[in-house]
């Protein structure tokens, strides 16, 4: 079975003067990590959160990998809304999912952080002797 380690190291509180980001603080950021692994783990994923205070930027890894790096040339699969009930969709009044500051790791969007855990589960899995 795949092991995911997220790891997510931080060196100071995401900047007060970044405007409107996802999560503003570190605890939140950690929380937000912590829900994912949760999730994971009922999905019998095994899968781990790090916790590392470091001197450098704040930064997600996953399976020794910064996420910029998992990120680079993939095709961002957007999640489908659920249509069951067809009743219009819910409005909302936010940041489009693709839309995120780059220099800011705590305002990386749900939607990138689940397509960049696929690809190294996928890339896992690929690379697997039968």
């Amino acid at each position: 079975m795949a092991m995911i380690d997220i790891e997510y190291r931080h060196a100071a509180e995401p900047p007060a003067n970044a405007g409107e980001i996802r999560r503003k603080t570190v605890k939140e950021m950690h929380d937000y990590l912590y829900d994912l692994v949760c999730n994971m783990q009922m999905e019998d994923v095994s899968s781990k959160l790090i916790d590392t205070e470091s001197p450098d930027e704040n930064m997600v890894y996953i399976n020794g990998k910064p996420i910029h790096e998992i990120l680079k040339g993939l095709n961002i699969k957007m999640l489908e809304s659920d249509d069951s009930c067809g009743s219009a969709p819910m409005v909302k009044f936010e940041r489009p999912p693709t839309e995120w500051n780059t220099e800011i790791i705590e305002d990386i969007p749900d939607v990138i952080m689940k397509n960049a855990i696929a690809k190294v589960f996928a890339d896992i899995y690929n690379n697997r002797i039968m």
